[in-house]
């Protein structure tokens, strides 16, 4: 029972210390269950990342679901996925109790728009930190650039980005085997 609980308390204090969505959980929850509990390496959280992006739901519910069965199969998913989402559930039914209250006062509106800053920093860390580990030679860097520039500039569904990157990386490494 031990590291059900252990798994709850890990993913609650990331749902708890973390704002700005699953994005900005990234950097923390690789400190967390990389670093700190080893329940993961660093190329299997990479990987949890990529698959928490392709299906449906936030990232780093999707994330805390796969650590926890890797961990401790189905009990292990549910505890860590209870984890993540108990403070926010907790932090919105009090926000939406209170906020539209407090919303028009200036001193809440700039609190907001600090928070979106460090959010952003969280965000550009954890981009940093995957890029290091992740682009290793001049194949990674021409798919990061097509994938930032599909992005940013057209319409294309992320989802498909990451299916085309897949594919590139299978042909890719299948015609180096050939």
């Amino acid at each position: 029972m031990k590291i059900y609980l252990e798994l709850f308390w890990a993913f609650f204090q990331i749902g708890a210390l973390t704002f700005g969505g699953g994005y900005a959980m990234l950097p923390m929850i690789q400190k967390v269950i990389v670093e700190k509990h080893h329940w993961a390496t660093d190329d299997e959280i990479i990987d949890y990342f990529a698959i928490g992006q392709l299906t449906p739901g936030v990232i780093a519910v999707n994330t805390a679901t796969f650590v926890g069965y890797k961990t401790k199969g189905i009990l292990g998913g549910i505890f860590a996925t209870l984890g993540v989402v108990t403070p926010s559930i907790m932090i919105i039914t009090i926000i939406a109790a209170f906020l539209k209250n407090f919303m028009d006062y200036e001193i809440v509106q700039h609190a907001f728009g600090g928070i979106r800053v460090a959010v952003c920093v969280l965000i550009s860390i954890a981009i940093m930190k995957l890029a290091k580990k992740n682009i290793k030679n001049n194949t990674g860097i021409i798919i990061a650039v097509l994938v930032f520039l599909l992005v940013t500039f057209t319409n294309i569904s992320s989802v498909y980005v990451i299916i085309g990157a897949i594919i590139f990386g299978l042909l890719w490494k299948g015609g180096k085997q050939a």
